[in-house]
Formats: C-alpha cells, structure tokens, sequence
C-alpha cells in the first residue's frame, strides 16, 4: 500500500512539473518623486527571477524597452532605467525653465505584462503614455516575443514559415474587420497603408485569443481613428507558424 502511494504521489509529481511551464516572475516599480512641480512617472514591469539565458534576455530586453521610451537627453547614453528616468524629468526641467508660463507637467506610465506563455513561447507587451506637451499624449504598445528554449527574443520574421501566406489571410481579415470591399483598394475606405498596399504592421504578439497584430496611432490611419487592433485565432494559422502555440488555460 506504501508503495502504491509513493507511485501516485511521484507520477502526480511529474505530471505537475510537467505542466508547470511558466517562469517566475515578480512586479518591479519605478516612481519619480511626487511634487506639485515634478514629472509624473510610473513604470511597472515584469522581472524574471530565474538564472537562466532566457530570464536575463527578458530583463535586458525590456530594460532597453524603457530606457528607449524615456531616454530625452540623446547626449547622454542611460544605462539603466533609472538613469532613464532621471534623464526624462531633467529634459522636462530644462525645458520648464526656459518656458515656465508655457510649460505643462510631463507624463510617463508604463506597464509590462505577459499576454502569452507555454513552453517554447513567451509574450510580454509593454503598454507606454507619454505627454510631453502639446494637445495631446501619446499611447503606444509593443510586444516582445522570447523563444524560451534558445533562450532569445524573436524578430518578426521568425514568427512566420510562410510570412507572404499569413500576410495573405491577415489582409481578409482586415478587410472584413474594417468593411472594406473585396475589389477595392486597401485605402478606399480612408486608411493611409503606403502605396495603396496592405502590409503587417510592425507589432505582432501572442496572445490568450490568438496572434495579435497591432497598428500604432498614425500607422494606417489618423490619429482620431486610435490603434487597431486584428486578432487571429491560433487554429487559423497553425500551418504558417515556425513553432506551434497552445492557448493559455
């Protein structure tokens, strides 16, 4: 009876370690120091705990993400993401004290979150607002693809076996997204692709529903029309795809 329940108890073991493919993760804040007279800055992402290639792949990664957002001062190469932060509320400074009437506070929210995750794939998409100045801020979303077991981010082209037929399927699912016809141009209902030509847009990610291509504010369209957003279930696509994905549970 010992015997047979030492069995169970190692095969529910390894059927657990089996399915328990996710990395450890713990949320990492950075916040400016508040004032009536200081730049508002918030960032939130993701830290992968693990020592392993793709744990620290990740983190380098989404460091340079952010340090890309909110490095202002292009004479000064910030290392970190608090250098970056530093640099985003001394251009703010700066320019405040040159045009103190004219001046509006900064703004800078970031948020990581993992939209995907199974054994060979992982998603992270990064979320950023910034205002500057001007009418309006600007939000914008970028995702970042990781290969676990090479233990690498993935560039668009290597999501794709066969880019040209996914590119295919995705422009009929544009269309009848948007209403636009069949036998008409791709920018006959307003959009602004480059040369009247369908094309995918340069944030692709994985997640929960399916493969999401993602096209900015001022991609293909103007700035009131907002992002847009395609989202392709994963049974559609599972033949154009380098590595097959599971829908997360």
């Amino acid at each position: 009876m010992k015997t047979r329940i030492l069995f169970l108890s190692a095969l529910l073991l390894s059927l657990s370690c089996k399915k328990d493919h996710k990395l450890a993760f713990e949320p990492t804040s950075f916040e400016e120091n508040k004032c009536s007279d200081c730049p508002v800055i918030d960032v939130s992402i993701p830290k992968a705990l693990e020592n392993t290639k793709i744990a620290t792949r990740i983190n380098t990664a989404l460091r340079e993400e952010v340090i890309a957002i909110l490095n202002f001062d292009e004479e000064t190469a910030a290392a970190t993401i608090a250098d970056a932060i530093k640099s985003f509320s001394t251009s703010y400074y700066d320019l405040k004290e040159k045009f103190a009437d004219e001046t509006t506070t900064w703004e800078a929210k970031i948020d990581g979150t993992v939209t995907y995750e199974d054994e060979n794939i992982l998603t992270i998409k990064l979320d950023s607002y910034l205002f500057t100045g001007g009418a309006h801020g600007y939000s914008t979303s970028r995702f970042l693809n990781f290969d676990k077991k090479k233990g690498q981010e993935l560039e668009q082209s290597e999501l794709f076996k066969n880019k040209e037929a996914f590119q295919d399927l995705a422009e009929v699912k544009f269309r009848l997204q948007e209403h636009i016809p069949e036998a008409k141009s791709i920018n006959s209902t307003g959009f602004m692709f480059e040369a009247d030509t369908f094309y995918l847009p340069e944030n692709i990610g994985y997640t929960q529903n399916g493969l999401q291509l993602f096209y900015e504010q001022y991609e293909v369209a103007s700035y009131a029309d907002g992002p847009i957003t395609i989202t392709i279930p994963y049974s559609e696509i599972e033949k154009l795809m380098h590595t097959p994905v599971k829908t997360m549970r």
